[in-house]
């Protein structure tokens, strides 16, 4: 579980991480905006085949690739499905469940195929940047963008402690399962609302006592951000190159027809 969200992969040096983290943000806000805008599903489409083939390139384990794509896209697929179901009034095909009969419309499914492709071309290109930038520089890099502190502290803090819940909830489960605390549907659903309140329990108890410690080491409503090194030439120019063929791509396959 600690690997599925560690950025271990992103600490190693391959020739996109050497990259300035700014200058990968801003190809990355560019790109999902691109994605969301689009009303073509060949742009979003694109992106996420062009962004997963470049994970895998960097020869990231398709196991953790697809642990981390399998939330959204489960999720996607069911309000894809829900969609199909409920817009439209062209009727496409129909599936009988019981008393009730339910149809896809031509327009609920081209609703559906446009909202599933932009979630998975804006989480792909979300997963390429973690994996490719440190936790750490990404919030540095936010910061030189004037993004609010406290939001860039919170998600600060959050990524940290995210880590120390996630061992929390792997103890426990561990122990549950040892006594049988899985045995049956109706125990496992008991065990796993145990775990739940408990994580969040430990969690709030955690935020008060990172706050105490955060004052006791001089805290005063702000962590400091050390500067940045001043962009190079070359970091505007690739900046530049890859907004302009996004755009590019955009006017060309972003727009339906």
């Amino acid at each position: 579980m600690f690997s599925l969200f560690s950025d271990f992969f992103a600490c190693r040096d391959n020739r996109f991480s050497r990259i300035d983290p700014r200058v990968k943000l801003v190809v990355a806000t560019t790109a999902i905006i691109c994605v969301i805008l689009s009303t073509s599903v060949a742009l979003p489409v694109a992106v996420f085949l062009l962004s997963v083939v470049t994970t895998l390139a960097l020869r990231i384990p398709v196991r953790l690739v697809a642990l981390r794509l399998a939330a959204p896209l489960g999720i996607v697929a069911v309000l894809a499905l829900l969609q199909s179901f409920t817009s439209g009034s062209t009727p496409l095909w129909s599936v009988p469940l019981g008393a009730w009969t339910l149809t896809a419309t031509r327009e609920g499914v081209h609703a559906a195929a446009l909202t599933a492709s932009r979630v998975c071309g804006a989480v792909s290109v979300v997963l390429l940047l973690s994996l490719v930038t440190p936790a750490h520089r990404i919030f540095h890099a936010l910061r030189w963008f004037h993004v609010p502190q406290g939001w860039v502290e919170i998600a600060m803090l959050m990524y940290r402690y995210t880590f120390t819940l996630l061992d929390l909830t792997a103890d426990l489960t561990a122990a549950q399962q040892l006594r049988m605390g899985y045995a049956g549907a109706g125990r496992a659903l008991s065990s796993m609302g145990a775990v739940c309140g408990t994580v969040i329990i430990r969690s709030v108890d955690q935020a008060i006592r990172t706050h105490e410690a955060m004052v006791l080491r001089g805290y005063r409503q702000q962590i400091p951000f050390g500067p940045m090194p001043p962009l190079v030439a070359q970091d505007c120019c690739v900046t530049g190159l890859a907004v302009v063929a996004l755009l590019l791509l955009y006017a060309a396959v972003g727009r339906a027809a």
